[in-house]
């Protein structure tokens, strides 16, 4: 062993033994004794000890948690499940719970966060019309649902439901009962108080706006604060107004009366039929500066991904993707009171907004739609489930039994565009980048982009850009140290260089232990073209294998060890873990881009394969029977000075 090695490493252990010992030897004695010794070498030893993690101000791990759950609180919901708002903590805190049929349910790990986003709309009616509340008796429609829902008729009570879920959809609340919705809030945000433990768990307090029906153009707002600030508002509905930027404005006029933050996550835009995205304002006028800053200042994290299907990309739209076909809802919008044209998709998908935003900044100098990640569940349950072998469904009529995958989870006028419960996906989750499980550090990763989705799994994946990363970056155990120290992170902004320099990345990901492996690290890259028009590319990256790029510039297939009859596969495919460096072949400096990262699993069995096991039932041909799960991170951008 060179002397100089052995020195450095034994320098600080020699100290300890003084100190037990009893003897008395100054650090700087010992330090001036070794460096007459280290010949050529320069050695600097640490002030503060050896640990490689001291002194560390980054976040060190993500935190999993969902940002879009209901229980009996919503509307909707509270038609069919009978679980809780506490019951809902307690089950992402790693408890067991009955679901409303009787099932014994529990996650396989608990969350690190929730946020329990019941509707605005008539916040908290349900639990007091069906505990026969004076106040909602006393009004016309309140009696009237009472008596139909607790008359002992199967089918007048199911009807009743439909009527009261239709009802959201309205202009005007068929029971407007402030002091109601006014304890309901108080009662959540003091239940959310004692469930949040700081270090342990957070339970963030939040609500979803639901605008358009079945267009879809919902919002779950989550607050920074605690009850004392939260209990200064009410949740924003669409009976308040339908449009979406009456929302950012109320979320604007609560942060300046109350001193308190808060920002809301846009959802599952996939089946908004061409509104989510749009490049005119809500009601079609052409799009003005102060509305673009407004939603980039309240939306900075998008959620492409939950229990209605895949928002990131469409074949469509990415036809040289081959993976961009993925748990694809497609037909038409929510309730399938519109049909689908291609037309639509292009202001539907994460992608293609990302790109569209490109475009809007260059006309207004301000990007809407500069988002970042994070997946959900939009579970109607009570239970943030989204692994593929513990899916209890969208909502508590198609938890686990024999048949749920041909019931009828959404139903449409036309039988065609109903949605059955096979097409529901299992997914997602949202991990965020955190320095501490605080409803703060968690919020304030959110504004600061440093999240990403994934579609159930607990994959690890870090990803940075700069312009100095270097092979060597990525030898590393701890990638993060040079990711933060030469870059920025998911989410963030690269710097212009007075060169032209191309910008160099970093990335890493590391398979969930419950999960497979890892088939490949794509990066995702989206520009404007010297013409101004949208670009994308799709890179591999970093794959498992021997494989090589074919002539056609894809990756060979990973291959497939899934066992569909008995709902298990082998990781004899696939790796542990990915990591790399890229630097951008194709970057033009007067270009904006956005740059973000897919990774995908190898082949495991999806939910449908575990039912069909657990149940011994056939299910159509038809019906996927595998999945390839995936994670998508929140891009970092570039743009020209």
């Amino acid at each position: 062993m060179p002397k100089a090695l052995w020195n450095s490493r034994n320098a600080h252990y020699f100290l300890a033994v003084l100190s037990v010992t009893g003897l008395t030897l100054t650090t700087s004695v010992v330090a001036q004794e070794y460096s007459t010794e280290k010949e050529d070498t320069e050695v600097v030893l640490a002030p503060d000890g050896y640990s490689p993690y001291a002194g560390r101000n980054f976040p060190q791990v993500p935190l999993w948690g969902d940002s879009h759950l209901h229980t009996m609180v919503s509307v909707d919901a509270g038609t069919m499940t009978r679980l809780s708002q506490e019951d809902a903590f307690r089950f992402a805190r790693g408890e067991e719970v009955t679901t409303t049929h009787g099932l014994r349910a529990k996650l396989s790990r608990p969350l690190d966060w929730l946020v329990v986003s019941d509707h605005a709309e008539m916040y908290g009616l349900m639990p007091q019309l069906l505990g026969g509340n004076a106040e909602i008796l006393a009004t016309p429609k309140g009696k009237e649902w009472y008596e139909k829902l607790t008359a002992g008729d199967p089918q007048v009570a199911f009807d009743t439901a439909m009527e009261i879920v239709a009802s959201l959809s309205g202009d005007v609340a068929p029971i407007d009962n402030p002091k109601a919705i006014k304890h309901a809030w108080e009662t959540y945000t003091a239940l959310a108080d004692r469930f949040n433990d700081p270090g342990v768990f957070s339970a963030i307090i939040g609500y979803e706006y639901t605008t358009e029906g079945g267009n879809n153009l919902h919002r779950n707002v989550l607050f920074r604060d605690d009850s004392v600030r939260a209990n200064q508002t009410r949740p924003f509905s669409q009976f308040d107004s339908k449009n979406p930027e009456d929302l950012w404005d109320s979320l604007a006029e609560y942060e300046a009366r109350t001193g308190g933050e808060v920002l809301a996550i846009a959802h599952n835009g996939n089946l908004s039929n061409g509104r989510m995205f749009s490049m005119n304002a809500w009601d079609g006028s052409e799009l003005t500066k102060e509305i673009a800053e407004m939603r980039a200042r309240f939306e900075p994290i998008y959620e492409p991904t939950q229990i209605k299907g895949d928002g990131e990309a469409h074949p469509f739209l990415s036809p040289d993707d081959e993976f961009a076909d993925f748990d694809t809802w497609d037909a038409s919008n929510l309730n399938g009171t519109e049909l689908k044209v291609p037309e639509m998709l292009a202001a539907e998908y994460a992608r293609e907004a990302l790109k569209r935003g490109l475009k809007i900044e260059q006309d207004l100098g301000v990007n809407p739609f500069k988002f970042g990640m994070v997946g959900a569940t939009d579970s109607h349950t009570g239970m943030a489930t989204a692994q593929e072998d513990n899916f209890f469904g969208k909502h508590s009529g198609v938890e686990p039994e024999p048949q749920r995958w041909k019931h009828v989870v959404i139903e449409a006028p036309d039988p065609e565009l109903s949605i059955y419960g096979w097409k529901q996906a299992a997914g997602g989750l949202g991990a965020v980048w955190a320095r501490e499980n605080t409803r703060a550090a968690i919020f304030d990763a959110m504004m600061r982009k440093e999240t990403y989705a994934t579609t159930g799994s607990r994959m690890m994946v870090r990803f940075f850009g700069g312009y100095n990363f270097t092979d060597e970056d990525a030898l590393s155990r701890l990638p993060a140290d040079a990711g933060y120290a030469k870059g920025v992170p998911m989410g963030g902004n690269l710097a212009v260089t007075e060169d032209g320099k191309a910008p160099t990345f970093l990335f890493a990901a590391l398979k969930d232990p419950l999960s497979g492996n890892l088939d490949r690290i794509q990066i995702v890259k989206g520009w404007l073209d010297s013409a101004g028009e949208t670009q994308e590319q799709i890179y591999d990256v970093a794959w498992s294998g021997e494989r090589q790029i074919g002539a056609d510039g894809k990756l060979p297939d990973v291959g497939n060890t899934v066992d569909v009859a008995n709902a298990t596969w082998t990781n004899s495919i696939g790796a542990a873990e990915l990591i790399g460096t890229w630097q951008d072949p194709d970057f033009e400096a007067s270009q904006s881009a956005f740059y973000y990262v897919r990774v995908i699993e190898i082949p495991t069995p999806r939910w449908t394969a575990y039912e069909a096991k657990r149940f011994g039932v056939e299910m159509d041909a038809t019906v996927p029977m595998t999945t390839t799960e995936r994670a998508y991170t929140s891009p970092i951008w570039y743009t020209p000075g």
